[in-house]
């Protein structure tokens, strides 16, 4: 009888013994757990100040770095992409000058002429080639429509059209054009529609006025590739983007030809591709464009006894 209770005594005390060490791996475990998650909290405190984040190789050797100093470093990266990009944008403008000087003689057109005034269908390059003009001719530049945005605090063409209607931008254009026209020494893009108002052509013909004609499915491509959004003449069509913007297009090209046709010069596309032996006008650069409305502003000014 001794000798079970004994036995049954010393079960007892193995079993308090294993209970024991089962809760002092617990509290171990708890313990090294928190001591883990009380550094993790401490890294991602680190992180929120900015604090060592990453570890990068550089030469065999590792180097701490600071999500302040990765975006000190990317920023740095980023600005001196951009200085090569204006670098390389000078040099090209520099170029296209330079190009237009050896194939024209603006310094003619600069004695004779009091500004150009560029008319042509929406997306036809008007302000592109507007601002190699005004920079060869070293003339001021303007864009009719971004003159009304300013005048109407900053609202685009298309909410313009919206909300106030297509007569009050077109009194907006022609007082603009007004205003313009008293200006010396100008390049002007008009708006696609600037010719439909016989008042506008007399502010126009102030300068020299220049067409520029280019096809209507060159235009249509342009504009199905970068939206209609900004064209609000296109926006009531429905179906195919291609096939609407080109049905409209011609419409409005129908509606407007004989007041193109009003300009003092024409600038065509086609013509200048049979000239240089491309069978797509959407291959030409805009300084080819821009070197045939310097000729065809000399010829003009020629033809013009006493023009001034």
């Amino acid at each position: 009888m001794k000798k079970k209770n004994r036995k049954r005594k010393k079960n007892m005390q193995q079993e308090d013994e294993e209970e024991g060490e089962r809760e002092g791996k617990k509290r171990t475990l708890n313990n090294v757990s928190s001591f883990f998650l009380v550094i993790l909290m401490k890294e991602k405190e680190k992180t929120k100040r900015g604090e060592e984040i990453s570890i990068k190789k550089e030469g065999g050797r590792e180097e701490k770095e600071t999500r302040r100093k990765k975006k000190k470093r990317k920023r740095k990266k980023k600005r001196k992409h951009g200085e090569r990009r204006r670098k390389r944008g000078t040099q090209k403008k520099r170029e296209t000058t330079q190009e237009i000087e050896q194939k024209s003689k603006f310094p003619e057109i600069e004695q004779k002429s009091k500004g150009s005034e560029i008319a042509g269908m929406m997306g036809s390059g008007k302000t592109t080639v507007g601002k190699i003009l005004s920079q060869v001719l070293c003339y001021s530049f303007f864009d009719s429509d971004t003159l009304i945005e300013e005048e109407v605090d900053g609202t685009s063409v298309a909410d313009i059209f919206k909300h106030y209607g297509e007569t009050f931008f077109r009194d907006k254009e022609t007082e603009v054009l007004r205003k313009l026209s008293m200006t010396h020494r100008h390049v002007i893009s008009t708006g696609g529609g600037a010719v439909v108002r016989p008042i506008n052509w007399k502010y126009m013909h102030k300068g020299v006025s220049i067409w520029l004609d280019v096809p209507v499915e060159a235009l249509a491509q342009r504009i199905t590739a970068v939206g209609t959004n900004s064209r609000p003449l296109l926006h009531s069509e429905v179906g195919d983007a291609y096939t609407k913007t080109f049905m409209r297009l011609s419409s409005l090209f129908e509606e407007r030809s004989q007041a193109y046709a009003n300009a003092n010069a024409k600038v065509s596309l086609e013509n200048i591709a049979a000239k240089l032996g491309q069978k797509d006008v959407s291959d030409l650069t805009p300084t080819a464009i821009a070197i045939e409305a310097l000729e065809q502003i000399l010829g003009f000014l020629k033809s013009e006894d006493g023009y001034c």
